[in-house]
């Protein structure tokens, strides 16, 4: 008889749809995938053992760089993890920025995933169509922070600052003449808040285009349904969380069950799925983007109507203003000491977790009482999600590897760390 063997095969790292650094080893029977084994590393930069050694505010935009479609969600479980050992809390208004923004970086992530899958699926047009949302939401991260998308905005205590009065205006240039920058520029006229608001307006209208261009496509469908399948079980017994584990049908979610900042006060659905597939995901991830926009108008309702400080009162903890800074002696040494040395945080250890894009991020902080983190572990739901890779396309066949890959949603700057 003729001896079978199985072929063996590299998929990535150079493979456009590993994202990024994937090393997958596929063992194929022709085209069906036998076994696959994730290999990871390759963008590993020791964040944990580098948080050692410096202060806990050099840390914060570390928190940026893990996942670069998730960046304020991930700032905020360090600050909270932060403001547990420190014993405070946020002043009512910051927390509510931060639920606003929280929310507008889901919808950033899932837009770029949702692009990102299209893209790897063969849809081209989608990933454009999503890209313009981005943009927008971008400017914003922009228009608070200064960075469009490492913005370390949140801090332990509150946020940066308040919403600026003014939003950013397109400006002519060569490639923009008056008629083109005063379109551009129509529903930038307001405040930051303003243009939040005249988004979330415009946004249920992009996310029908998206179902309009896949949810019933038969290439999508095809691609999709009945690819990667977990019941609920097995989701919980491989430790999914988020869309992950909504997909398979089990209402999990940290913003309702375990609240955090303001969500306890936000009326919001949590979508479930039914059969598991990366079809079921899908459609999650596009519901909770009209839910993340329905929180946002809530968030813009209430900030209209209560002002008040984004920062704790506490000069051991965050700076004084400038005004104050240039002209009190006492208040220069705070913030000499506090950019140089940093705070003291007391001894002990924390986790705070939140409701990711992705699924629970969780900050695991143990302090000696020092200016630095003793130890820093970071719970990365996309570190567990890629570890069902080999059950999930066992069977399956090599086209559907990259719509597995695409259903995880994954940055390997998370799974390495």
């Amino acid at each position: 008889m003729a001896e079978i063997r199985n072929y063996t095969m590299n998929f990535g790292p150079q493979h456009p749809a590993a994202h990024g650094v994937l090393r997958l080893v596929l063992e194929l029977d022709g085209e069906v995938i036998q076994r696959a084994d994730p290999h990871i590393g390759l963008l590993h930069r020791a964040t944990e053992k580098l948080a050692e050694h410096r202060t806990y505010l050099q840390n914060l935009p570390y928190f940026d760089r893990f996942d670069y479609t998730t960046m304020m969600c991930n700032e905020h479980a360090y600050v909270m993890a932060v403001e547990k050992l420190l014993g405070i809390e946020a002043p009512r208004r910051a927390q509510y920025l931060r639920v606003m923004f929280d929310e507008i970086t889901r919808i950033l992530a899932h837009v770029f995933s949702l692009g990102a899958h299209g893209l790897d699926l063969g849809a081209m047009t989608v990933f454009l169509y999503c890209f313009r949302e981005r943009e927008d939401l971008l400017d914003v991260y922009e228009a608070v922070s200064g960075a469009r998308m490492h913005a370390a905005y949140y801090r332990p205590g509150g946020v940066y600052r308040d919403l600026p009065d003014r939003m950013p205006q397109y400006t002519e240039s060569h490639l923009h003449d008056a008629a083109s920058v005063r379109d551009l520029n129509r529903n930038r006229q307001g405040s930051v808040l303003d243009f939040i608001e005249d988004f979330t307006e415009r946004f249920p209208n992009y996310v029908d285009e998206y179902e309009t261009l896949l949810t019933e496509n038969r290439i999508w469908k095809q691609r999709t349904v009945g690819i990667g399948v977990v019941s609920p079980e097995r989701a919980l017994a491989l430790g999914f969380s988020g869309p992950m584990l909504r997909g398979s049908g089990v209402e999990w979610d940290l913003r309702k069950k375990q609240p955090y900042a303001a969500y306890d006060e936000m009326e919001f659905d949590v979508p479930v799925g039914v059969n598991g597939d990366c079809y079921d995901r899908y459609l999650v991830r596009i519901e909770e983007m009209r839910q993340s926009n329905r929180i946002i108008r809530q968030c813009i309702e209430w900030l209209r109507k209560n002002s008040g400080p984004v920062m704790v009162d506490n000069r051991k903890i965050t700076p004084p203003s400038r005004v104050e800074m240039k002209t009190n002696m006492e208040e220069l040494i705070h913030h000499f000491k506090l950019f140089t040395e940093g705070m003291h945080v007391p001894e002990g250890e924390a986790y705070a977790a939140v409701e990711h894009p992705k699924g629970e991020f969780g900050v695991y902080l143990v302090s000696d009482g020092a200016n630095k983190p003793y130890r820093m572990k970071v719970r990365s739901p996309s570190f567990t999600h890629l570890s069902s890779m080999d059950e999930l396309s066992r069977g399956h066949m090599i086209a559907d590897a990259v719509a597995i890959i695409g259903t995880y949603e994954i940055v390997f700057g998370e799974i390495d760390r």
